[in-house]
Formats: structure tokens, C-alpha cells, sequence
């Protein structure tokens, strides 16, 4: 048992660069095997003396208003002085991404090979990124929390031979029995209510207008469930039609389970979850249980620490009133993230 613990290629495919005091900015859109273009930003520090790794995030919450670069100096600051060349995508449907967005896109049919997922869709952003971006030393990896994590744990079932290394953090692994939509089956109305007005009312993230401040008294008033989307929805959200049609546990819900679908992974996989985490803390625990099965290899890994949902990312010396005597998400951050990625994306350092 382990521990738990370019250029004028890319102006052809119409980006535009941008500099910074640390970066070399490049906004591109990539495309996928069907045609469909994905917006990706990249990031390649300034003055790398050696060939760097991608290090690659892909989001439904998109990157605009500084977004991206804010991520770079806070969430993401210890990988940056580790030094890779960052990959911030919208998936596809998303903020500046084109084709169509379907919440937790089923797994591709195999048989088919013009079909797509989220996982081809990482397989051939990576592909480009090795042909397109010059001094990058033929390695990825691939990160993300909540959604990205998913995301994360999708890119594991085909990957890119080019993926060395990923981190699954906060994702879910099963919407009916564990995670987001729903707890031990009990449907979480104000969550799935607002999760999905937040993200099919089109391409950028939406607020509900409720009509008044209590919104527990406006959930109160609500009236039957049945007639949510003809009040609310008008036949516009799917995955809200979803929860109506498929009450139970039914092939649907199962389709998307990770430990159904994902079976085993060649990839090193760091698992991150949180106790406190109210949304996905079965999710991290379920995908690290599964690939536990069959790690004959010893790829498989689990850090669970004191935070809430995707805690880590931000400061973390307390919960509420409960004080942890130290920042646990810095070190999470330096300690225990940015040495794993660059063990395994680098050859650099010891795996702990």
C-alpha cells in the first residue's frame, strides 16, 4: 500500500501573442479531430534555459478578465517557479470554444472513430501542443478541480502517449450515488436548480434572478417540481430534464459512473480531496478506490487534507473558526503538487 498522500505556425492558426514580464503569451484555437476549434491560452515563461513540460488546465468557467493570469500568480504559483509552459482551455461549447456544450459528456463510442469526448479533446490538444509550440520537451500533464477534475479523470481512459502525469482534485466519479447533483440519491434541488441555470443558459456562466433575498423562502414557494420548466427552464436546460426523466439509478446515471467506465490508468494519477468538501468528497475517494484495484504499478496516489470544495487552491490556514497552525494548502501547493509534477514531467527530485 502506497501513501496516501512558434511561431508563425501558430499565426496560421489564428492566435495572437501577447507579452508580459514573466510570460510569453499565445492565444490560439486548436483544433479538434471533428473540426470544432478549442480556445487555449498559453503560457511559456520568459528566459527558459531548458526544453519545459505542458502543464494543462481545461475549464467550463472560462479565463477572460485576467482570469488566466490570475490564476498563474496565486493558485498555480509554486508550479510557476517549478517552471512549465501552462495550457488554459475552454472545453468545447464554452466561453471562446466552438461546438456544442453537454454537462459531463458521455464517453465516446470506441466503434466510431469520428466520435468525440472530453478525452479526445485533451488527446488532440495535446497532440498540437507537441507540434506547434517550440522548447517543450515532449511531456504533458493534465490538472483540474471539480469539473477539471473530471475532465481530468476523463483524459485517463484514451490518453495521449505524450501524458505523463495528471492530477484528479475534488472531481466526481458518480452524480446519483456520491457527488454534486445528488447525495446517496437524495436530490440536492437548490444545487441542480442553480448549477444548471449557471451553465446552460449559453456559453458564459449565469445567475438565476430570484426575485427575492431569501431564497429559502423562494424554494419554499416553489411549487411542484414537475412544473419547473415550463416556469423557468422552457425546454432550454437538459441536464434539468435529466433529473426529471431519470428519478432512480437508472442506465443513465450509471453510464457516467467512473468506476464503470474507468477501469485502470498507465498514468500517474495524484487524487486530491478535502474533508469538508460538500460537494465532491465521494468523487476523489471512489476514483482513487477504483484504480487502487489494479495499481500493479504503483501509479495510483491520494492526499486528503482540511479543506472545503477545491480548498487547496486558495489559503488554508483555517476552516471557520477552526485554526490548522499553518498554511496546509501552501505546502499542499509546494510540498506535495509542484514536486510531483515535476518528478514525473521533469525526471527532477524523488517521489515521496
Amino acid at each position: 500500500m502506497k501513501r496516501a498522500v512558434l511561431l508563425c505556425c501558430l499565426l496560421l492558426c489564428g492566435c495572437a501573442r501577447k507579452e508580459s514580464s514573466q510570460w510569453d503569451k499565445t492565444e490560439v484555437m486548436i483544433p479538434a479531430r471533428d473540426g470544432v476549434k478549442l480556445h487555449t491560452l498559453i503560457f511559456a515563461p520568459k528566459g527558459a534555459t531548458a526544453k519545459l513540460p505542458f502543464l494543462i488546465e481545461r475549464s467550463p468557467y472560462g479565463f477572460d478578465n485576467g482570469r488566466a493570469e490570475s490564476t498563474l500568480e496565486t493558485r498555480y504559483k509554486q508550479l510557476a517557479n517549478e517552471g512549465f509552459i501552462f495550457v488554459l482551455q475552454d472545453i468545447r461549447g464554452r466561453y471562446q470554444s466552438e461546438g456544442q456544450f453537454v454537462m459531463t459528456r458521455p464517453v465516446r463510442d470506441p466503434s466510431n472513430p469520428q466520435s468525440i469526448d472530453e478525452g479526445t479533446d485533451t488527446y488532440d490538444t495535446i497532440d498540437w501542443l507537441l507540434k506547434n509550440v517550440p522548447n517543450n520537451n515532449g511531456r504533458a500533464g493534465l490538472l483540474g478541480i471539480s469539473y477539471g477534475g473530471w475532465l481530468t479523470a476523463m483524459a485517463l481512459i484514451e490518453p495521449h502517449p505524450a501524458l505523463k502525469a495528471v492530477s484528479e482534485q475534488a472531481s466526481p466519479a458518480d452524480m446519483f450515488l456520491g457527488d454534486d447533483f445528488h447525495h446517496n440519491g437524495a436530490f440536492r434541488l437548490s444545487y441542480g436548480f442553480e448549477y444548471v441555470a449557471r451553465m446552460e443558459t449559453g456559453k458564459i456562466q449565469s445567475r438565476f434572478d430570484f426575485d427575492k433575498h431569501d431564497t429559502f423562502d423562494w424554494y419554499l414557494k416553489l411549487g411542484p417540481l414537475s412544473e419547473i420548466d415550463a416556469r423557468y427552464f422552457h425546454g432550454e436546460k437538459p441536464t434539468w430534464n435529466n433529473f426529471v426523466t431519470h428519478p432512480n439509478y437508472d442506465p443513465f446515471w450509471q453510464q457516467q459512473a467512473v468506476d464503470l467506465i474507468l477501469k485502470k490508468t498507465t498514468i500517474p494519477n495524484l487524487n486530491v480531496a478535502g474533508w469538508w468538501d460538500q460537494e465532491d468528497y465521494y468523487g476523489p475517494m471512489k476514483i482513487y478506490e477504483t484504480l487502487e484495484k489494479t495499481d500493479t504499478d504503483h501509479k495510483n496516489y491520494l492526499v486528503v487534507g482540511p479543506w472545503r470544495h477545491g480548498g487547496w487552491g486558495g489559503e488554508g490556514t483555517s476552516l471557520g473558526p477552526i485554526d490548522f497552525g499553518g498554511d496546509q494548502s501552501k505546502y499542499f501547493r509546494g510540498s506535495i503538487e509542484a514536486p510531483w509534477f515535476a518528478y514525473w514531467l521533469k525526471d527532477k527530485g524523488q517521489l515521496k
